[in-house]
């Protein structure tokens, strides 16, 4: 194992002694589960009161299904929360496995749960299809009242089981009454022995009635979209004569002691150990970021490295090939750790940039890569992916990300070449993407096998019109005129530097233009928001999700208009306490599990701190940047995922669900957290001239914060962040090598850099 600064660099070891998701325990009660939360009739599988394995069955189904288990875990060791899925039952089966139409056609049940002489469960069940939905919950249950010990090898007491139904009220009583007796005589004692226990499930505040037979209990349940299903199931033990008190219904806390319970009072008494960090998330947000760094560099594709400079994959497990968008936005975003592998993409994509007209593939001169996979039904032209250009996105990104390659390296010679692929680019999306959109930018396929919505979110039903219908292709995404906007920026900075003045004229021209008219035609004053996008019509597409983060990110929204999306961005039916969703909890197509529709994506959110902080919205800033590191603590080796569920942050919801499909690691996600620490720090390189400015806005939560070997052009640094004693931010240059001037003042220019004579006189 090797030494890194600050201890042992851990790499992707997790020890786990063993797997205690599978059991949750307080006092004389266990319960000890399947991994997928359910009791299969294992040998070690069971409810155990007092020793006694009461619930030794216990299986759950959906229509004719058993859900998808989403995520499971302990909240605390006393309670446990498990999240399912099934497609809505009836809704069309194609191509896509289980997990992923289970995703998009979400049917969820959550069970929470909660032991203590006893247990409790509050099953919740959420309709997050447009479709009404018909299905049977069905549950097997068993009892079996074996010694802990009998679990393991030849049962040896043998009693009478009893097992009846009955109703109490508006309740229904699932009741196991089991009797064993045994005569004994050992040396010099003998006598004659009874036990007398019981089971109650008792179900109660059910939405439907309940149906028993034999070992199985159902419920028939009609959900209209969105619609919500609930029951509490007590599970009640009575040992020889003495009931025992169950947990009863309580929220899930993560983070409080219930006082109700004896062992509060030791907890708060007793000592408390603490260190400097124990209050912040600074560990945290280390672990992370070390991750991140860790995930891209395993991500190289060795086979594509020009040099030093590297290009990484997608994602893992699917995603392991050359892309356009996803190695351009990681490459930038990642900028802070070393510009190799945004050199390395943008030589690799150069060299892939589209040369003929191919409708198959959607290959336009110009054009930038989509994906390249190299398997054999894409190098046997069975699919065009072998190389495709099914992507807006990257065509914009492309000019972009030659514009940050220059910031932070400053190096001539290698962003010299990569000019004109850069305006290839640009000319491309002039001709062939404006022409049915009154000069705004969308694109649709050509190809029978092509991708039709080819925009920032590109899955089929990501687009909806306000009523949940989807809307037709080409869009002209808000998304995608913001990327448009920053290029032009961004390249005309460098074409301004490399003396081709009137080329960079004329792009601040017309990115002006652009805004101008972007602001006019997507702004929707009533709503204090972006429209997600001009239909085929160009009507305003009314429905409210993350595509507006990217006109913060981009610099494209206009100053006055900023702060009202920003507050719009922050209400609850956008933002559920980790990161913004990509389309409102109040939308009804809203699903929590839906590649676009609910899901929370960490690569929006570091490009829009970034940008939140150029519009001066630093309390912003910190709280996007909280929720994601938050979110980071409760995945696997701090480990962002491609995605995971809208689920508001609350009692009900203490941790985050996954997107069942979600690569992990993803290439942009890990970067995205390099990118949030940039906005706290205000972090703005300009190589050329050597200066990096820094603006650092720490929250309490991070006071402190070390960056070692940042290089800036052919200059590096050792910068110290910290709090003060007055709790202001600030900077310490540690050691420097190399020529660099570090200044600690607000960025003179937007995220994607002013230019001109102004900008020169400001930076000499």
């Amino acid at each position: 194992m090797r030494q890194v600064h600050g201890g042992m660099d851990p790499g992707l070891v997790h020890l786990r002694v063993r797997d205690d998701a599978r059991f949750v325990g307080h006092g004389d009660t266990v319960l000890a589960m399947q991994r997928d939360g359910w009791i299969g009739g294992g040998a070690d599988q069971g409810l155990f009161v007092h020793e006694t394995r009461l619930l030794s069955l216990y299986r759950c189904t959906i229509g004719r299904r058993a859900p998808l288990p989403v995520v499971v875990s302990n909240v605390r060791q006393d309670s446990w929360l498990g999240y399912y899925i099934v497609p809505v039952p009836g809704s069309e089966q194609d191509e896509q496995t289980f997990a992923q139409k289970a995703a998009q056609d979400a049917l969820e049940l959550r069970v929470s749960r909660i032991v203590g002489e006893g247990m409790h469960e509050d099953l919740d069940i959420a309709n997050y299809s447009q479709q009404p939905a018909k299905f049977r919950l069905a549950f097997e249950i068993d009892a079996d009242f074996a010694d802990m010990e009998e679990t393991r090898g030849e049962r040896q007491q043998q009693g009478s089981l009893q097992r009846r139904w009955r109703r109490d009220g508006d309740a229904r009583e699932f009741v196991f009454d089991y009797r064993a007796e045994h005569d004994y005589a050992h040396q010099d004692v003998s006598g004659h022995a009874s036990i007398h226990r019981t089971l109650t499930l008792r179900i109660d505040c059910a939405a439907t009635t309940p149906v028993r037979r034999g070992r199985r209990i159902w419920f028939d349940i009609a959900l209209e979209p969105h619609g919500r299903w609930h029951a509490c199931f007590d599970w009640k033990a009575t040992i020889d004569g003495e009931p025992l008190a169950s947990p009863g219904c309580r929220v899930l806390d993560t983070l409080n002691e219930d006082p109700r319970q004896p062992e509060a009072g030791f907890l708060q008494g007793s000592t408390h150990f603490a260190t400097v960090e124990s209050d912040t998330l600074a560990p945290v947000v280390i672990d992370t970021l070390g991750q991140a760094r860790r995930d891209l560099s395993a991500l190289r594709l060795q086979r594509l490295d020009h040099g030093d400079a590297w290009v990484p994959a997608a994602g893992l497990p699917m995603f392991i090939a050359l892309f356009g968008r996803d190695p351009l936005t990681a490459g930038w975003q990642a900028a802070m750790l070393g510009s190799e592998m945004l050199q390395g993409t943008l030589a690799c994509l150069a060299e892939t940039q589209g040369r003929r007209d191919i409708a198959w593939r959607d290959e336009r001169p110009g054009r930038i890569l989509h994906e390249a996979h190299t398997g054999p039904l894409g190098a046997l032209n069975f699919v065009p992916k072998g190389r495709d250009y099914f992507s807006l996105t990257s065509s914009g990104l492309y000019p972009f990300a030659v514009g940050q390659l220059w910031q932070w390296s400053g190096d001539r010679a290698v962003v010299g070449p990569l000019i004109d692929p850069a305006l290839r680019a640009l000319d491309w999306l002039e001709r062939d993407a404006t022409g049915q959109h009154d000069g705004f930018y969308a694109s649709t396929t050509r190809s029978h096998q092509g991708i039709h919505n080819q925009a920032w979110k590109d899955s089929d039903d990501a687009v909806m019109r306000e009523d949940g219908s989807q809307v037709p292709q080409p869009v002209a995404a808000c998304e995608e005129q913001g990327i448009v906007f920053a290029a032009k920026l961004a390249l005309a900075e460098v074409l301004w530097c490399f003396d081709r003045k009137e080329e960079s004229q004329r792009l601040v021209r017309e990115a002006a233009e652009l805004r101008r008219r972007f602001n006019d035609a997507y702004w929707m004053d009533d709503l204090d928001f972006f429209a997600m996008g001009l239909d085929p019509q160009q009507r305003q597409i009314r429905s409210l999700g993350s595509n507006a983060l990217h006109c913060l990110s981009t610099g494209i929204a206009d100053d006055a208009l900023a702060p009202r999306v920003m507050e719009r961005l922050f209400a609850k039916d956008l933002f559920n306490g980790w990161g913004i969703r990509t389309l409102s909890s109040e939308h009804p197509a809203y699903n929590p599990y839906a590649y676009h529709r609910g899901t929370v994506w960490p690569v929006e959110h570091g490009p829009f701190a970034i940008g939140a902080y150029r519009y001066d919205c630093n309390d912003r800033v910190q709280q996007i940047c909280r929720g994601l590191f938050d979110a980071a603590a409760c995945f696997e080796y701090r480990r962002l995922p491609e995605c995971f569920a809208g689920h508001p942050r609350d009692a009900g919801h203490p941790f985050p669900a996954l997107y069942p499909a979600a690569n992990s690691p993803q290439a942009w996600s890990s970067s995205t957290v390099i990118a949030l620490l940039q906005a706290l720090l205000g972090m703005q390189p300009y190589a050329p001239f050597e200066i990096l400015l820094v603006d650092p806005h720490l929250p309490q939560w991070l006071p402190e914060i070390t960056l070692r070997g940042l290089r800036v052009g052919r200059a590096s640094a050792d910068i110290r962040f910290f709090l003060d004693g007055d709790g202001c931010s600030r900077h310490e240059v540690l050691a420097q090598r190399g020529a660099l001037k570090v200044r600690e003042q607000p960025s003179p220019w937007s995220l994607t850099g002013q230019v001109g004579a102004a900008l020169r006189e400001r930076l000499g």
